[in-house]
């Protein structure tokens, strides 16, 4: 029986490459957390925005509408340039130009500025997903791989969940909020700072002086490399997956409310409660996922399992059969077991992903986030006016299915390729 024995110095080397591993993957993630942060910035000031100026909430949504619409287009080019520049100049890009964006809003004058703030956020976002994974997957081992993307989604919900109690607080201790706003800005400069304070972890690496980006897929021009992903199906099937996985979860987050209500009889705040327990569980499902995506190659086998589950979940509540007291720990085993899909779909995304090629084929796949973004809340909105308060969460079951299969049509594609 033969047995390996680590000398001194490789526990040593190990020791020093899980440190940076994790220092990577806490900066990385406290930047994701910034770019979810700031998402909620503009609709947290809603309710101020209308009664300084008047604006109706269609209007004001209609500045979000924007901002992700921007980010939508944004997100499927920035990945080209993320694998031309390199992640850290375009990281702090988009630091900068949403830190900008929140200043513009705090000196808004009126409509014009604020759309323009939009449009500049939007700019600022669309950089994350492709600088986030592209960054990720080039400073972090893949013992830590997993662990890396369940931390990054993690750190997302966490932005998600701070921006309103920031915007909330910071309105409330200054009476003003611009300063609000203003603050907000601060905080995002704080954020492109910690860039250059840590940079040295997301630098460029070095090969034989020349950096890793010089890749096979890395010296084609925008339209060969475009052109060549657009024709590889597991790309698509990668794009469905995070559309559909986006309609299912849209049905969570902006409906719980007026669902519950109407199919369990459930009162605004059991439901808003209802909402944070599920977010609350994605997380969990996010962290515990972390350590499934490490145990199999195949991690489209996990995916199956926890959004299959999680579909189930949505249907069953759907129904209106499950007793009201069960429905809460109905939506927390649909967001648990959503939050486990997180780490092993990335996983199965850098599968596919060609050499040279990382930040560009994830911007162009999770640009279906932003389809997903824009398309379900307008169904599902649909289906309320017309009485059909079901209809969300059936939707958002079958959905779930839809991706399931998107999931293993890019677990074949890369069989096929050897991957």
């Amino acid at each position: 029986m033969n047995t390996q024995v680590l000398s001194p110095d490789s526990t040593l080397d190990e020791k020093k490459a899980a440190s940076r591993d994790w220092q990577v993957i806490s900066l990385v993630g406290v930047v994701h957390a910034g770019s979810h942060f700031f998402q909620l910035v503009l609709p947290s000031l809603y309710i101020s925005l209308n009664l300084e100026f008047g604006y109706s909430f269609v209007e004001l949504g209609l500045i979000t509408t924007v901002f992700f619409v921007v980010s939508m287009l944004g997100q499927a080019s920035s990945g080209f340039i993320v694998d031309k520049k390199g992640g850290r100049p375009v990281l702090r890009f988009g630091l900068a130009f949403m830190a900008l964006s929140a200043f513009l809003i705090a000196l808004a004058p009126g409509y014009p500025v604020l759309l323009l703030a939009a449009i500049i956020g939007g700019m600022g976002n669309a950089i994350f997903h492709p600088v986030d994974f592209s960054l990720l997957n080039q400073h972090v081992g893949p013992k830590r791989l997993g662990h890396a993307f369940s931390v990054h989604g993690v750190s997302g919900n966490l932005g998600w969940a701070f921006a309103p109690v920031f915007m909330a607080f910071m309105i409330a201790i200054t009476g003003s909020w611009r300063i609000a706003a203003a603050a907000a800005g601060v905080l995002l400069l704080l954020l492109l700072l910690l860039t250059y304070l840590k940079g040295a972890l997301i630098a460029p690496v070095k090969d034989s002086g020349q950096t890793v980006h010089l890749e096979s897929h890395q010296t084609m021009g925008f339209t060969e490399k475009l052109v060549f992903l657009l024709k590889n199906p597991a790309l698509w099937g990668a794009f469905v997956f995070f559309a559909c996985g986006t309609i299912a979860m849209s049905s969570v987050q902006n409906f719980t409310v007026p669902i519950m209500d109407a199919l369990y009889g459930t009162s605004k705040e059991v439901a808003s409660t209802a909402l944070s327990l599920y977010m609350l569980s994605a997380g969990i499902g996010l962290l515990i996922g972390g350590f499934l995506a490490g145990t199999t190659r195949q991690t489209e086998k996990i995916v199956g399992v926890a959004l299959f589950g999680s579909g189930l979940a949505y249907l069953l509540l759907a129904s209106g059969l499950v007793p009201s007291s069960f429905a809460i720990i109905g939506l927390c085993v649909a967001g648990f077991l959503f939050g486990m899909a997180g780490p092993s779909r990335d996983m199965l995304i850098r599968r596919v992903a060609p050499k040279g090629a990382m930040g560009s084929v994830y911007g162009l796949v999770y640009s279906g986030m932003d389809v997903g973004s824009a398309l379900g809340p307008v169904a599902y909105g649909v289906m309320l006016d017309y009485g059909q308060f079901s209809g969300p969460w059936i939707g958002a079951g079958l959905a779930s299915f839809v991706a399931v299969a998107a999931a293993f049509w890019v677990a074949y594609c890369a069989r096929v390729k050897g991957l």
